[in-house]
């Protein structure tokens, strides 16, 4: 018998040993010793880059090429961070980029649910074309796309207004991919049984298919958030207006074409990461469950 991992279908020590390699059971301590200590290493080389972004960012301009470099610096400055919190627009940036953020994130785990449950469940001419023709989609990268869509947003007159960043990134149809392989995981006879009692098509999507596919939620809503808050290109090329810029633009603004301050770049860096690291860490437990979701059998 076939289930997906849902909240409440595993424990946490269960998920902890279905996520734990295989290779390590019955294995020799020497064999387990030289595994962990692999992991570490591999921890600490990601970890290094994140440690001296921290370095650079408590470094003034004249400390930062200094050779050999000082990695833990004798006196902390924080004259990185008091610039941008007190001399730029950095609190606007981060509220205008949860805002597109937040609006994007909720709108595509809306639509994208009921399109995945429309192609897992329901039956209709063409249905399995449709959805070929949405994977195409794909395959186009965006670079290919960028310029027509500047042109179709500005006869719009919808550039340098929050719907040029809102609305474009509401037709990218990966996650209607990923809600109609949570959806299509799900038995049969569940909506079947609840058409026999009477049930519309859009109460078995609200009350039956959603509260069982919220770890497949979470994971879209945690992939579409982090896409909308680390995206550069588009917000560029939509907006101008320094009101409406998002973290990522108002940060490259930052740097002249004679001159890169590194130390607020770095200060802005790590501010910028601690929004999305709190999201990922408040949401960890459904988004594990939700990406072993359909690929764990037991």
């Amino acid at each position: 018998m076939t289930r997906s991992v849902y909240p409440g279908s595993y424990s946490r020590p269960t998920l902890r040993r279905l996520i734990t390699p295989r290779g390590l059971e019955g294995a020799s301590p020497a064999t387990t010793a030289v595994s962990y200590g692999v992991v570490v290493v591999a921890c600490l080389v990601t970890i290094g880059p994140f440690f001296y972004l921290l370095s650079s960012s408590l470094k003034p301009d004249a400390s930062l090429f200094q050779y050999p470099p000082v990695w833990i610096p004798s006196h902390l400055y924080w004259g990185n961070y008091a610039h941008l919190l007190f001399h730029t627009e950095f609190l606007r940036w981060v509220a205008n980029t949860f805002l597109v953020a937040g609006v994007v994130t909720c709108a595509k785990v809306l639509f994208d649910s009921m399109a995945g449950y429309a192609f897992a469940k329901m039956r209709f001419p063409f249905r399995n074309a449709l959805f070929v023709v949405v994977l195409m989609t794909l395959m186009i990268p965006f670079s290919a796309i960028l310029i027509p869509l500047f042109f179709i947003v500005r006869d719009l007159h919808l550039l340098n207004t929050y719907w040029a960043l809102i609305l474009p990134p509401l037709a990218n149809p990966i996650g209607i991919f990923m809600m109609r392989t949570f959806i299509e995981g799900l038995p049969s006879d569940l909506e079947n049984a609840a058409r026999l009692d009477g049930a519309s098509e859009f109460a078995i999507y609200w009350r039956l298919i959603l509260p069982l596919v919220k770890p497949g939620l979470v994971v879209l809503a945690v992939f579409t958030f982090l896409i909308q808050y680390t995206s550069f290109l588009w917000p560029l090329v939509a907006v101008s207006s320094t009101n409406l810029e998002v973290v990522t633009v108002g940060l490259a603004g930052q740097s002249s074409i004679s001159q890169v301050d590194y130390g607020i770049y770095s200060a802005g860096a790590l501010m910028a990461l601690v929004p999305i690291t709190l999201v990922f860490l408040f949401l960890q437990r459904f988004f594990i469950a939700g990406s072993l979701a359909g690929a764990l059998k037991q």
